[in-house]
């Protein structure tokens, strides 16, 4: 006998064969489907539409509002000689590595900033050991403040690029020059140093713009970064920006300036060699070592040669830095016709201090003390051997005079020196 069949499997019932979903994953797939259809909602009244579910990687790029543009957008400039960095992000000075030294311990005095010199180059400052200085950007416009010497930065007014520069030299009497000059109430200017025409070029003019303090309608913008003037790129760079831009060279005499500059070095790295060791190539036959930028930068004649390609003359003014110390109301007289402002900065605005041997700066109304530069300016210089010093007239006397001819002044550097 057969045994009797069983009865098929209804739908919906448990063990049936339409059964293939257990109700409590049907249950879970529902809850999800409806999840899934109120998110969407959501994102659909809230306008934040399928876009809002890719991930930041997969964005375009943009720039951020007011970035600065890279100079090779800006019209009639080049490509920096180096990547830039990422947006946003601030450019780091690249620093020279660090003197090899010597098998006894002591650095090796061939180490130290030696490059190379091809024929008629206009030589480059390096922004090594030797260059930087951060004694020359330390006034800011609170520290004026506080000396009483003038008001912090407006709040009203508009940022401009600068129409005049101060741009070398390096220990010429830069410093001085700029605090003066800021007395006058149509000049607002950086108290520290942008560096933009040779270290922060890539980061472009709308940045350079936005380190300028507001002015007003008539006030001229200044700034003043001494390694401009030994830096290849900076007058074609600084022709880019404006054409007419007034320039300002402090100038002193080299063999001073050399020795001033390597008495500021002195200071920061006690461990360098002496001034007699860096100056020559060879001391025995007497070869002045032009590569070390305490010598090169003093060769003026060269780097005018470069301004002059770019820029008249008539729109370079030379302030001699040994007459802004026994004159400086004299030579505050020719900047002030030279950027076309009104005598205000006079000899009431100086008194000499004898223990620094170079005049403060005060308010001729003011009855408080005089503000004189800091400790780092006036320092006194290391004894220097005669003859090393004797020598380094030799080889800056022929570049001296070319320097007259082309500026057509007299610094009076030989006949100073006669007369020691």
């Amino acid at each position: 006998a057969q045994a009797p069949m069983a009865p098929p499997a209804q739908p919906g019932v448990p063990g049936g064969r339409g059964s293939k979903v257990p109700p409590a994953r049907k249950l879970l797939c529902m809850c999800s489907l409806s999840l899934c259809l109120t998110y969407l909602c959501y994102n659909l009244m809230g306008g934040a539409g399928p876009a809002a579910l890719r991930s930041p990687a997969a964005l375009p790029a943009t720039a951020a509002p007011g970035a600065p543009r890279s100079p090779a957008a800006l019209p009639g400039t080049a490509a920096p000689r180096s990547p830039p960095g990422p947006p946003g992000s601030a450019a780091v000075p690249t620093a020279s590595a660090a003197p090899p030294r010597a098998s006894n311990g002591s650095r090796d005095a061939g180490a130290w900033t030696r490059t190379p010199l091809a024929p008629g180059e206009v030589i480059a400052a390096q922004s090594g050991a030797f260059e930087r200085d951060p004694q020359e950007s330390s006034t800011t416009d609170e520290e004026l403040s506080r000396a009483g010497i003038r008001g912090t930065t407006p709040d009203y007014g508009e940022k401009r690029l600068p129409q005049a520069l101060i741009i070398g030299v390096k220990k010429g009497g830069t410093r001085a020059l700029l605090e003066a000059i800021r007395a006058h109430p149509d000049v607002r200017a950086v108290g520290t140093e942008p560096h933009f025409f040779d270290r922060n070029y890539e980061k472009g003019l709308q940045w350079y713009r936005d380190v300028m303090p507001k002015t007003l309608e008539g006030q001229i913008t200044m700034e003043k970064t001494p390694s401009y003037f030994v830096t290849n790129e900076a007058p074609r760079r600084i022709h880019s920006m404006a054409k007419d831009t007034k320039l300002i060279v402090v100038v002193r005499n080299p063999v001073t300036r050399a020795i001033s500059d390597y008495t500021q070095t002195l200071s920061k790295k006690p461990e360098i060699p002496t001034f007699e060791v860096l100056a020559f190539k060879n001391r025995t036959l007497g070869l002045i070592d032009a590569s070390w930028s305490a010598i090169r930068i003093g060769i003026y004649a060269l780097h005018l040669e470069n301004w002059l390609q770019y820029f008249p003359l008539s729109q370079i003014l030379f302030v001699s830095g040994e007459r802004l110390i026994t004159d400086p109301a004299g030579e505050m007289a020719k900047v002030q016709d030279f950027l076309g402002l009104k005598r205000i900065v006079t000899e009431k605005h100086f008194y000499f201090n004898k223990t620094k041997g170079f005049p403060c700066l005060k308010k001729p109304e003011d009855s408080s003390a005089p503000r004189c530069l800091g400790k780092s300016k006036g320092r006194t210089h290391p004894k220097i051997d005669p003859d090393v010093i004797h020598r380094l007239r030799k080889f800056y006397k022929p570049f001296n005079v070319m320097f007259y001819q082309m500026t057509g002044q007299d610094f009076e550097w030989e006949r100073e020196e006669s007369e020691k």
